[in-house]
């Protein structure tokens, strides 16, 4: 990798994550934060202490606040922030590039009014000249600072670029992977956090571990179809950012989009399932992209399309189950 530090843009569980990772890993890292509290906070107490609270921060990482200031000095460029603001942050870095940056992202997700997937985003504001990756896979931020086992997938069409941002994120317990699939991989990321509040919300009625496995099972079938139609890869829904990330999502607590799906299973309404979670769910806003994404591909997506009508129609989640339940006996294999 370049001798200049690797600056993670975005210090929420997930960034903070990986900028650990980077750092055991003996590269130094830039870790920015547009709130300058909460870069102070950082630097004064060693932790994060909004997002990962009980993890030290190694000493070869650095909080900073000026944007501009961070890009000057880095070198690899990791942003990690909500997909809603994605494409602002793209705005942001774009007078700021330098030859030296090459840009990756840890983001999930889609832009809501365009239905684009991040590479497309990335694209249109920064042009096609920046070397360009994507990392994703089954992995809760939580665990990774912990230095807990675990694997991700690193898929750019870059191959150099690919193998040194994966050789600078496997060491220790953490396995990485590449790919070329950047389709497929971010397909992968957006829609696991749709179906994971659909298991949440099938766990919150008590219907039972059968349900739950059946949802998973379709809810892989919904991926495939919609990551194909758009270009990428059948295989890469099989591995660690597709089938991987979905059972991660759907069968854990730890993931917010779970516990949004938990709380409406139980009763709650939105606005008060997204203050029981307390922090950005992803899956919501996806809900709605992926959704009206399915319907320009005419793609079946009927676990996403009951999501998406509890989330923005007032459907009971009772009655979701019920239309996904009532839908004729079709072939297993599309």
């Amino acid at each position: 990798m370049t001798e200049r530090p690797f600056a993670v843009l975005g210090a929420g569980s997930w960034g903070t994550a990986l900028a650990i990772q980077l750092a055991q890993g003996g590269h130094p890292t830039l870790l920015w934060s547009h709130r300058n509290d909460h870069v102070e906070q950082m630097q004064q107490t060693r932790r994060n202490e909004i997002y990962l609270p009980k993890i030290h921060l190694p000493d070869t990482i650095e909080p900073i606040a000026h944007l501009a200031t961070c890009l000057e000095r880095a070198g690899d460029l990791l942003v990690v922030v909500p997909s809603q603001v994605f494409r602002q942050t793209m705005h942001q870095i774009k007078p700021l590039l330098r030859q030296q940056h090459r840009l990756a992202w840890g983001t999930k997700g889609l832009e809501v009014g365009s239905r684009k997937l991040l590479h497309q985003i990335v694209q249109e504001e920064l042009g096609i000249t920046v070397p360009t990756a994507v990392v994703s896979g089954p992995t809760f931020a939580q665990e990774v600072a912990r230095g807990l086992p675990g694997a991700i997938t690193v898929a750019s069409k870059d191959p150099h670029f690919a193998a040194e941002l994966a050789n600078a994120l496997h060491h220790g317990y953490f396995r990485t992977y590449t790919s070329d699939d950047l389709i497929g991989v971010e397909v992968g990321g957006a829609v696991k956090n749709v179906l994971a509040i659909a298991a949440g919300i099938s766990d919150g009625l008590n219907f039972g571990i059968n349900t739950r496995a059946a949802l998973i099972t379709r809810g892989l079938a919904e991926m495939m179809r919609l990551g194909v139609a758009l270009g990428g890869k059948r295989e890469t829904f099989m591995g660690l950012s597709g089938l991987g990330d979905l059972v991660l999502t759907c069968s854990d607590d730890q993931s917010r989009n779970r516990r949004m799906g938990l709380a409406l299973g139980r009763g709650k309404t939105i606005e008060q399932a997204k203050q029981e979670v307390g922090k950005v769910v992803e899956g919501v806003t996806t809900a709605k992209a992926v959704h009206q994404l399915a319907q320009d591909l005419r793609v079946s997506m009927p676990i996403t399309e009951q999501v998406y009508r509890v989330l923005y129609e007032g459907l009971a989640p009772r009655e979701a189950v019920d239309n996904l339940m009532e839908r004729a006996a079709k072939s297993e294999i599309d």
